[in-house]
């Protein structure tokens, strides 16, 4: 079976949330319509090429808003738009350059085995290329997501994933911009959803041509917040209430 008709099959789309990345988007497009012909293109409030690049592809299903709301609202408004066109899973792919559709077919695999759960592409943060804001920001993210789920993992905040999304639509989600990559995959997992990794090649560009739309400061303040947040509900909420239910188990299991 080809990896086209795997993703009808497995009612997978590929979801691409893009803003203002005109010079890789038709290149992005091309590679990954090679791989699937479920391509969902969320266009974010992009004031440049986008949406004369978007129209040259008919075949593409596109979601377009203004003004530009951030990459967590981008990706939520792409789970609702799949799931009304009858898509169970999104695999989700930045528009930067930096992910291979080459590895959709892993992607895939991956989910065939793992059903019910959120596949992140783990990128190789000790290349060379790899700048090192990105590689702190990696390994803090870890830790947190660690602390707060008890789940370890070599990539917490790739954008290359596979979503659930159907198994996903009663969790509630409060954050709208780069920080919603992280509040997803804890309450995921405090939903019982799995988060698992796997690798995948990654692209980074010289600096000079890097495009990045992440604001170290208002966005590492606004996971920072999250984080706060979320470490004071684990230990508070999530805690106590896994606890009480493995006592609960054990009761009933007598």
């Amino acid at each position: 079976m080809n990896t086209k008709q795997k993703f009808t099959d497995l009612k997978c789309c590929v979801l691409l949330p893009t803003y203002n990345n005109h010079r890789t988007l038709e290149q992005v497009i091309k590679d990954v319509l090679e791989f699937s012909n479920d391509v969902c293109v969320v266009n974010d409030g992009s004031t440049d090429e986008t949406s004369e690049i978007l129209s040259r592809y008919a075949q593409l299903k596109v979601l377009s808003y203004s003004p530009n709301q951030g990459k967590g609202w981008a990706l939520r408004k792409g789970f609702e738009f799949a799931k009304s066109l009858g898509y169970d899973y999104v695999i989700s792919m930045d528009t930067d350059g930096q992910h291979f559709a080459s590895d959709l077919p892993n992607m895939l695999q991956a989910l065939e085995e793992n059903r019910n759960a959120i596949i992140i592409g783990a990128r190789n943060m000790n290349q060379e290329s790899v700048p090192g804001k990105s590689s702190f920001g990696n390994k803090f993210s870890n830790f947190w997501f660690n602390l707060e789920t008890d789940i370890k993992l070599p990539d917490t905040q790739s954008g290359y994933r596979v979503y659930p999304v159907k198994a996903m639509e009663n969790i509630k989600f409060f954050t709208r911009k780069f920080e919603f990559e992280i509040e997803v995959i804890v309450r995921a997992a405090w939903a019982g959803i799995n988060v698992i990794a796997i690798p995948v090649k990654v692209y980074y560009p010289p600096a000079g041509e890097r495009v990045s739309h992440f604001r170290p400061f208002n966005d590492f303040t606004r996971i920072s917040i999250l984080n706060t947040v979320l470490v004071f509900l684990t230990f508070f909420w999530i805690k106590p209430r896994n606890f009480y239910r493995s006592i609960k188990k054990k009761t009933l299991g007598k």
